[in-house]
Formats: structure tokens, C-alpha cells, sequence
């Protein structure tokens, strides 16, 4: 008897610690872990299962780091326990195998890992351009049909004037569609332009040689700088030429169904002008005209179209201060509202004086009232902050650059100290599972990627390294959140063209909304966590769409990771 009662107590200690390991789940950077960086493996549990141990091996099956995780400490964002598996010191390149107790993840050491991700994170803008053909030569099985031309587009009444009046038709052709729809929205290509410029005016020794595999790349111009002259081409066609302003959005009066574009059947208008549009596309018309005045053989007179047309939409905000956008009666499409500008007016101005250098754009800068905030595209602030530090030589003796300097330092001191006290080690935190919280994630990296640029504190960019884990499955899903990039990457975004197509996979390289507990669309979530609140379907748009700002940042970032590597 006695024997019997130890052989159950042994099976009943068997079966709790198969339990406790049933309840361990192993997070990773789905893409791999840099050479000479700090390396994380998270492993996350519902309750507090720790002490645990854990084996990593190399490909030969040698154990070349093991131990014990004595503690999880509370992620409150997403109820879990968080025990943290540290290898830095693991520096040779190699496919591995952590263990933990009986559950396994492989993962993989290297140089320059984001090289193929940058390319198909950039692609997305290719595969959302509107009006051309999707070639199988640049796109594959994702190729498409000649559809959606925008060259014969109606005045809405709301946009209506003397010179345009309502049902005008314009040419309102090229550019990217926003997100998993298919309208066109000037206050959004805002900020996903200039991150794509900045990438570039940061970058250009990268750049210059880097081929995406567009129908451009075998031009005179850098490729960034082709898919840009795609929006930048369209964006200029949203200024209304008689005075400068900027119609807010180019779109149906309400979303299409889920169709291909060549099946899109709706009118299409320009809808009212706004000072949120007319100062997005001052500032990114500026910037791309310094840009731009580099290729005068390339592209004649483009650098001075953008500059004309920067001044002129410029001088309407300034006459139009409070044209703020909300949706007509009748339209029902995205708002992209904003009734505080002071931002982008200080971040237009500044463009401005860097491309120009007159005074009237000078006395209007006020470094003061530039809020640090990370930017998104309703307080584009910061973006003011980035050019100033880009171009502090330039603008020393004109604006007050060391108050610049000292303003994005003090905000990216904070992400950094988030990533390094974290449970998860990321910078996220409460406030910022929002609607888009992803496009967060990826504006918190380029804001400490930016501090790293003009400090060259390695602790910065260890902390963009770190930080790029969460994008790619180290969360609290254990999901990567770019479609196509890693071992459990999102399926089902909410992008009309990936689900209408034939194909099961979604296009490649799309980030995707990610975690927010607003759930607004009413889908099944798994958790109302913050962290946890992700549903990977199609009915999630709360979620799970895509939009062309969450997707910059991500090239901004991996292509700065891939030019540090490299240097």
C-alpha cells in the first residue's frame, strides 16, 4: 500500500509540472536575433509558474546556454507572467533550439536580419498604388489589373467654388490607397510620405543602390524616391490651383464592398479642403522639393513644382487657420479629423525654412510649443523636431536647436527607460494599445532610432533592436504583425485586395493595426487584455486593417537597422 500511495504521488507531481509546463509559452523575434545585440526570449504564463529552466541549443544539438528564470514579473497589459530568457552573450551565427521543460522554438543568430523584411515592407506601397497595372514581373501571383484611373473625379459640394464648382471633374490619378480600403487621404500620406523622405534624406548612401523590384528600378532615380513620385504625383493634383488649398480626401461617399479594384464601381469625389490637409501637404511638398532638387536631370522642374505648390498651400492655412474637417452629410468614409494644427503648422513652417531659408517661414517657428509627443498623423509635432535636429549645422544660428535636441532627447530617454523596465522589455504601455498601436510601436522605434542619430548612444539603438522583437511575435500573442514575415505571422488583415483576391496568402510586408481593447467592430477577440486584444480576421478592422503610416515607420527603422549593420 505504501508503495502504491508514492507511485501516486510521483504521478500526481508528474502531472502538475506537466501542467505548470503547459502553461509556459515561448515568445521570440520570429525573424532572428542581431549579432552583437541584446537577445530576449520571453516566456509568458498565465499564473506564476516560475522557477523554470530552459536549454538553448545550437543546430549540432549542443547545449550551449541553459539556467533557471527564478521569477515572472506581472505584464499587467496582458494579465501574464513574464519570466525573460537573456543570450546576449551568445554571438555566433546559426540556426538554435530553446528549450523549456518539454516545448521548443527554433530561432536564428545573424548579420543584416532585416534585409529581405525591409523589402517587402516598402513593396506594400507598390502592391496599394492606385491606377496602374500590378505586373506579375514586380508583384508575382499578387498582380492585378489595369483599374481605378482617378483621371475623371467630381467636385463635392462641400469643395465646391466659383472657379470649381460642384461636379467639376478633375484628375485626381496615382497615389496609394490609405488602408484596406480604397480611398485617398492627404493628412494620412502626411506623415507616411515624409517618413519614406526622411528615410532617404537620412539614409541616401543606402539608398541610392537599394532596388525594390518596381517597375522604376532600372530609372536614374532611387528607388524610394520612385514609389514617392507616385503619391507625391497624386498629392499635387489635391490642390485646388486657383487658391492653393487642398482638398482633405479623394473617395466614394461611402466604403465599397470587398472587391478587387477592377470590379470598384462607385463615383469618386474630392471632398472639401482642410487646414490639416493644406499643412500635411506644405510640409511633405517642401521637404520633397530639397529632395528632389538633387535630380534636375532626372526630373526637370519637379523640385520647383513642389516648392510653388508648399508655398501656396501654406499661405491658405494661414488664411484658413480653423478649416477643420469633419465628413459632410453624405459621406461616410474615414474622417481623419483634427481640430488642433498648431503642430503641423510648426512642422510646415520648418520644412519650409530648412528648403528655403526666408525669414517670412523663420519667425513663425516656435521650438517652445513643438510638443515631443511620438508622432502619428493627428499630432505631427515631432516631425518638426526630427528636421530640426537633422539639419541643426544648417539652422544654429536661426532657431533654437539645443532646446530641439533637448526635447526629442527627453522623450526618447522615457521609450528607453519603458523598454528597460518593462516585464516584456518593449516600450509600449497602456495608453498606447490605440487604434493603430502597432503604427505606436513603429513610431516609438523611429523616435529612438532619431535619438540615436544625433547622440550615437549605443543604449538608443539596442533599444530599437529590442524594441523590434515586439513587431515580430515577442508580444502578447506571439504573433508577428507583419503579414508574410515570420513563423506565425497575421493571415487575414483587413485589406480588401488580400481578401477579394484568389490567394491565400495575404500580400507580404503589411503591418498590421495590432492590440487595442476598443473592439470596436465587434469580432471575436481572445482576451479584452490590452495586449491580448488582437483578432487575426478580416472582420477585425479595429485590429487588424493596414494603412500606408503604420507601414513607414517599419521601413524607416529596418533600413536604419540594415545602414548601422553595414557601416
Amino acid at each position: 500500500m505504501k508503495i502504491l500511495k508514492s507511485l501516486l504521488f510521483l504521478l500526481a507531481i508528474q502531472i502538475s509540472a506537466q501542467q505548470v509546463e503547459d502553461k509556459i509559452d515561448i515568445r521570440i523575434n520570429q525573424l532572428g536575433y542581431t549579432l552583437g545585440k541584446t537577445k530576449l526570449i520571453s516566456l509568458n504564463a498565465s499564473s506564476n509558474v516560475f522557477p523554470v529552466n530552459y536549454k538553448i541549443k545550437d543546430n549540432k544539438g549542443e547545449i550551449i546556454k541553459s539556467g533557471t528564470i527564478l521569477k515572472g514579473n506581472l505584464w499587467k497589459d496582458a494579465n501574464e507572467y513574464v519570466g525573460q530568457i537573456d543570450f546576449s552573450e551568445v554571438n555566433k551565427e546559426g540556426k538554435y533550439v530553446v528549450s523549456v521543460n518539454n516545448q521548443q522554438k527554433e530561432f536564428s543568430i545573424g548579420s543584416s536580419v532585416y534585409t529581405e523584411a525591409v523589402d517587402d515592407v516598402f513593396k506594400y506601397y507598390y502592391y496599394n498604388r492606385s491606377g496602374i497595372e500590378i505586373e506579375p514581373e514586380f508583384a508575382g501571383k499578387w498582380s492585378r489589373p489595369l483599374a481605378m484611373m482617378d483621371d475623371k473625379i467630381k467636385v463635392h459640394v462641400s469643395a465646391a467654388t466659383k472657379e470649381r464648382p460642384e461636379g467639376t471633374i478633375i484628375n485626381g490619378s496615382k497615389g496609394w490607397y490609405d488602408a484596406g480600403d480604397y480611398n485617398k487621404y492627404v493628412v494620412n500620406s502626411g506623415i507616411s510620405t515624409y517618413t519614406l523622405l526622411s528615410a532617404y534624406e537620412n539614409f541616401p548612401e543606402y539608398f541610392k543602390n537599394k532596388k525594390f523590384n518596381i517597375p522604376e528600378s532600372n530609372n536614374d532615380l532611387p528607388d524610394i524616391l520612385d514609389e514617392v513620385i507616385w503619391n507625391l504625383d497624386w498629392m499635387l493634383l489635391m490642390q485646388d490651383p486657383n487658391d492653393g488649398g487642398v482638398y482633405h480626401k479623394l473617395t466614394g461617399l461611402n466604403f465599397s464592398g470587398v472587391v478587387m479594384p477592377k470590379a470598384y464601381n462607385l463615383d469618386r469625389y474630392v471632398v472639401k479642403k482642410s487646414t490639416g490637409a493644406a499643412l500635411n501637404f506644405a510640409a511633405v511638398t517642401a521637404m520633397a522639393a530639397r529632395i528632389f532638387s538633387e535630380f534636375k536631370k532626372e526630373k526637370p522642374n519637379y523640385s520647383k513644382r513642389l516648392l510653388e505648390a508648399s508655398k501656396k498651400a501654406y499661405e491658405w492655412a494661414k488664411k484658413n487657420p480653423e478649416a477643420y474637417y469633419l465628413n459632410p452629410k453624405g459621406v461616410k468614409t474615414g474622417q481623419y479629423e483634427d481640430d488642433n494644427v498648431l503642430g503641423e503648422f510648426q512642422w510646415a513652417a520648418v520644412e519650409l525654412f530648412i528648403t528655403t531659408k526666408k525669414n517670412i517661414y523663420k519667425k513663425d517657428i516656435n521650438i517652445k510649443s513643438i510638443s515631443n509627443e511620438v508622432p502619428w498623423w493627428k499630432d505631427a509635432s515631432a516631425l518638426a523636431l526630427y528636421s530640426i535636429t537633422n539639419f541643426k549645422n544648417q539652422l544654429k544660428k536661426d532657431v533654437n536647436v539645443s532646446l530641439a535636441e533637448k526635447k526629442l532627447l527627453a522623450k526618447a530617454k522615457e521609450l528607453k527607460k519603458s523598454v528597460e523596465k518593462s516585464p516584456m522589455r518593449i516600450a509600449m504601455t497602456t495608453p498606447d494599445y490605440v487604434w493603430g498601436s502597432n503604427g505606436v510601436a513603429g513610431n516609438q522605434l523611429m523616435y529612438l532610432m532619431k535619438a540615436y542619430e544625433i547622440s550615437k548612444k549605443a543604449s538608443f539603438l539596442d533599444a530599437v533592436f529590442v524594441g523590434m522583437d515586439y513587431l515580430v511575435g515577442r508580444n502578447g500573442l506571439g504573433v508577428s504583425f507583419i503579414t508574410g514575415i515570420g513563423t506565425n505571422a497575421a493571415k487575414n488583415p483587413h485589406h480588401r485586395i488580400s481578401e477579394a483576391d484568389d490567394i491565400k496568402e495575404a500580400v507580404p510586408g503589411m503591418v498590421v493595426g495590432g492590440p487595442q481593447p476598443g473592439q470596436q467592430d465587434k469580432c471575436k477577440y481572445p482576451s479584452t487584455y490590452a495586449a491580448k486584444s488582437y483578432s487575426d480576421t478580416w472582420c477585425s478592422y479595429a485590429s487588424n486593417e493596414v494603412t500606408i503610416n503604420w507601414n513607414a515607420p517599419m521601413v524607416y527603422v529596418m533600413s536604419a537597422l540594415n545602414f548601422t549593420e553595414t557601416k
